[in-house]
């Protein structure tokens, strides 16, 4: 499998190590996609409900905020990643940067634009790549089909978007970062719930595995019989 590379240095800002916390306080998420299709305005307008159309392209940039989801307050972080703008064999530099970025997500956001059918191709290899990392097929992944109200551009289908999702059996939204506030939002709750809930079974599977079994407590009627049995082959 070939993964998307990069014209420039692909250098994710470091990101902060999270302090100890209880499951369901922390959420690590990753925007991947390639350059141009909004990822920047979508993490911007679901943390400030603003919408700023222009950005300089980034290096990787890391926000933290507290945001409150379903009546607690919970600190999510988002790394956001530079384009992939084209398929290479060399991607070493890419590779050993998108790869820990990977490694530190618990949930992710994979962003196509419907007007760049290229970026619409990047996502196959970018979830592929993510599902090594993380086999557990219960990881959190959301395609998402951005700048739905482009629609005089259309290049990719919303057909081709479900197509692609069911395939990899991921979910998928088409939304519009520059119209629908509330549709970018409810992208990122619900990626948030659902590595909230995978971090609570996580949590719920390693108290049980530590949980020592009781031994059975001895049947008292078996005691007996067995008692009886003895003294009777004693008188015998």
């Amino acid at each position: 499998m070939r993964l998307p590379s990069m014209s420039q240095p692909f250098l994710l800002a470091p990101i902060a190590e999270c302090a100890p916390g209880p499951p369901g306080t922390q959420v690590r998420l990753a925007v991947l996609g390639a350059r141009g299709v909004g990822k920047s305005a979508m993490i911007v307008r679901f943390l400030t409900k603003r919408f700023i159309g222009d950005y300089e392209p980034n290096t990787g940039n890391l926000y933290s905020r507290l945001v409150r989801l379903e009546g607690d307050h919970v600190a999510v972080q988002i790394q956001d990643t530079p384009g992939c703008i084209q398929v290479q064999e060399d991607c070493v530099q890419a590779l050993d940067s998108l790869s820990r970025c990977v490694k530190w997500a618990e949930g992710f956001l994979l962003v196509y634009s419907i007007t760049d059918y290229s970026s619409y191709q990047s996502i196959r290899p970018l979830y592929q790549h993510i599902r090594k990392v993380h086999p557990d097929a219960r990881t959190p992944i959301i395609i998402v089909g951005n700048k739905a109200d482009l629609l005089h551009a259309r290049q990719v289908q919303a057909k081709e978007g479900l197509q692609l999702a069911n395939e990899l059996g991921s979910l998928f939204l088409e939304i519009s970062t520059s119209d629908d506030s509330q549709g970018v939002c409810d992208v990122f709750q619900y990626l948030c719930k659902e590595v909230s809930k995978l971090q609570h079974a996580s949590s719920t599977d390693r108290r049980r595995s530590s949980i020592i079994p009781r031994p059975k407590s001895p049947n008292m009627q078996d005691l007996k019989r067995r008692f009886k049995q003895a003294l009777s082959s004693k008188v015998k």
